[in-house]
C-alpha cells in the first residue's frame, strides 16, 4: 500500500470547500463542508511519510500524524481513528479549532510550492466517520476501583483527565460552575468554527461511561476545596483562565464597551436558546452596530465574525503590531477578511470617546521598533497621527488572566505564581498541597485547547500513580 503515498508531487492541496461567503454571514454554521471520502483519501495520500515528522514534533500532543494519514489513503478508517484516538481525547474538536497552520500543518517538511498536508481537515473526517458509524464508545472500564478523584473544571483539560481515569476504573467526579460541559468550547468558541453539537455528544458519552458530572456547582461556595479533598483521594484542578485583561484610559467607562468573553458567551447561549436578558436588551448584541474589537488574537477574530453574523452595519479590527505579527490564526484572519471585516494595522487605542456611551474609539498610528528580551518588536506610538473610528460598540479582545483562585476556592494555602496562575512541581503537576494536581491554562496562563488536552492527559497520569503510591503505602502500613 506504500504505493499509494508521497503524491504531493501530482495532488495539489486542497481544504474542505468553504460555504458561500453571503451564506455564511448569515449564520452560525460552520463554514467548512464535509469531505468526501475520496477527497480525504486523496488528500492523505499527499503525505511524504518522513523520517522525522515535524508534524507529530511540533503536536503537543504528539499525534502519530503520519501513520493515521497512511490509514486514511489506504482506506482503513477504523483503524485510523483508533490511531489518532490513542494520542488525542478530542481529535474531532482539535481538527476544526486547532491553529494547525502554526502546529503541524505550518511544520510540514514538503517544501513550499507543493504546500502541506491537509492534516487538521483529514482529522475532522475521521473522527466524524467514526461517531456516524459508531465506533466511539464510552470509557468503560474493565474493572472498577475504590478509588476517586474529583475535577474542578470541565473544559478540554478537565475532560481529558476523567476520561482517561475513567478508563482506569477510577470513580471521577466532574465539578463546574456552569449549566454545561465544555467550558470555552460551549461559552467562547462560536458555532461557526465548533458547532456545539460536538461537544455535548462528549458529555453524553462521558455519563455513559460512568463519569459524575456535578454542573452549577461553584468550589468555594457549593462545596469548598477542603471538602473536595477529604471526599476524594485526588483533586485536579482545570479551570483555565476566564479573568478578562482591560485597558484603561479616557473614557473605558463608558457604556458601549464591553469584554470579549461576555459578548462571545451571550451570543453562544443565545445560540443554544437560553435567554440571554442582555443580548435581548441590544447591549451585547451587534445588530445595526458600528463594531469596533480591540486586540489580534483568536478571540478578537471570533468577536469580529460573530458581529457580522448578528448583522453589525461595519466591523472593524483594530490591532497594534502588524499582519504578520498577529498571535492568531492567519487562516481566521483570512476568513473575517472575506466576511467583510476591515483591519486597521499599527494602531492603537488611546481613548473612547463619547457622553454617557460611546461613539467613536479614538486610536493612535503605531511604530515596530527593535525587538525586546522575547524577541518581538516593541511598539511606540507615532506622534500627531490620531484619529477617530465611529462606534457604537467597543469589545475588548486583550487576552485572560487566572482569577484569585485562593480567594475563590476559600483556601490560602493553594500556591500561585506572581502571575496568579497555580504553581506546580512540573514533574508531577501536584501543586504544594498534597494530592492537589492542576493543569492546563489555569497554570500556563491563556493558551490552546490543545495544550489544555495534553496537561489533562499527563495530569492523569500522576494522578494514577500518586493513588495508587499512597493506597500501597496504607496497605504497607496496615501490615505491619
Amino acid at each position: 500500500m506504500a504505493e499509494r503515498m508521497l503524491q504531493f508531487v501530482r495532488l495539489s492541496q486542497a481544504q474542505p470547500e468553504k460555504r458561500d461567503v453571503a451564506a455564511r454571514r448569515s449564520d452560525f454554521g460552520e463554514i467548512y463542508r464535509e469531505f468526501a471520502a475520496g477527497e480525504a483519501a486523496q488528500q492523505s495520500s499527499r503525505c511524504s511519510q518522513c523520517g522525522v515528522p515535524f508534524c507529530s514534533v511540533h503536536c503537543p500532543l504528539n499525534n502519530n500524524i503520519p501513520d493515521w494519514l497512511k490509514l486514511t489513503a489506504e482506506g482503513r478508517l477504523e483503524e485510523a481513528y483508533e490511531v489518532s484516538a490513542a494520542t488525542n481525547t478530542f481529535p474531532e474538536i482539535c481538527g476544526r479549532i486547532c491553529p494547525q497552520d502554526r502546529l503541524c500543518e505550518g511544520n510540514c517538511v514538503i517544501e513550499k510550492g507543493f504546500e502541506s498536508v491537509t492534516i487538521g481537515a483529514v482529522e475532522k473526517y475521521i473522527t466524524d466517520t467514526a461517531w456516524e458509524k459508531g465506533w466511539v464508545k464510552p470509557p468503560i472500564p474493565r474493572a472498577e476501583l475504590p478509588y476517586s478523584v474529583g475535577i474542578i473544571g470541565a473544559g478540554p483539560g478537565g475532560l481529558a483527565a476523567a476520561e482517561k481515569l475513567r478508563l482506569r476504573g477510577y470513580q471521577v467526579h466532574v465539578y463546574d460552575r456552569y449549566d454545561r460541559v465544555g467550558g470555552l468550547m460551549i461559552y467562547g468558541i462560536p458555532n461557526f468554527k465548533l458547532e456545539k453539537e460536538v461537544v455535548l455528544r462528549r458529555w453524553e458519552q462521558y455519563e455513559a461511561g460512568g463519569i459524575h458530572f456535578h454542573l452549577n456547582c461553584a468550589v468555594g461556595q457549593d462545596v469548598t476545596l477542603a471538602e473536595l479533598r477529604e471526599r476524594h483521594d485526588a483533586v485536579f484542578i482545570a479551570t483555565g483562565v476566564y479573568k478578562a485583561r482591560d485597558i484603561e484610559g479616557i473614557g473605558s467607562g463608558l457604556g458601549g464597551i464591553v469584554p470579549a468573553l461576555d459578548y462571545l458567551t451571550a451570543s453562544n447561549r443565545d445560540n443554544l436558546g437560553d435567554a440571554v436578558p442582555e443580548f435581548a436588551s441590544g447591549a451585547l448584541n451587534a445588530q445595526g452596530k458600528r463594531v469596533v474589537v480591540v486586540g489580534g488574537g483568536d478571540t478578537a477574530m471570533d468577536c469580529v465574525r460573530t458581529a457580522v453574523r448578528q448583522g453589525a452595519a461595519a466591523v472593524t479590527c483594530l490591532y497594534r503590531r502588524d499582519k504578520a505579527n498577529m498571535p492568531g490564526s492567519m487562516r481566521e484572519v483570512k476568513n473575517a477578511e472575506e466576511e467583510g471585516v476591515e483591519f486597521v494595522w499599527l494602531a492603537g487605542p488611546e481613548a473612547f470617546v463619547g457622553d454617557e456611551s460611546i461613539t467613536g474609539v479614538r486610536a493612535v498610528r503605531m511604530h515596530l521598533g527593535l525587538p525586546d528580551a522575547t524577541g518581538r518588536q516593541q511598539v511606540a506610538p507615532i506622534a500627531g497621527s490620531g484619529f477617530t473610528i465611529p462606534c457604537d460598540l467597543a469589545i475588548k479582545a486583550l487576552g485572560f488572566d487566572p482569577e484569585d483562585l485562593p480567594k475563590a476556592f476559600d483556601e490560602p494555602a493553594l500556591p500561585v505564581t506572581r502571575w496568579g496562575t497555580l504553581k506546580v512541581h512540573h514533574r508531577t503537576m501536584m501543586t504544594d498541597l498534597p494530592g492537589v494536581f492542576a493543569g492546563g491554562d489555569i497554570v500556563r496562563g491563556a493558551s490552546l485547547v490543545v495544550w489544555a488536552i495534553r496537561d489533562g492527559r499527563d495530569a492523569a497520569e500522576h494522578i494514577d500513580a500518586y493513588v495508587k503510591a499512597k493506597a500501597g503505602a496504607t496497605l504497607a502500613v496496615a501490615a505491619e
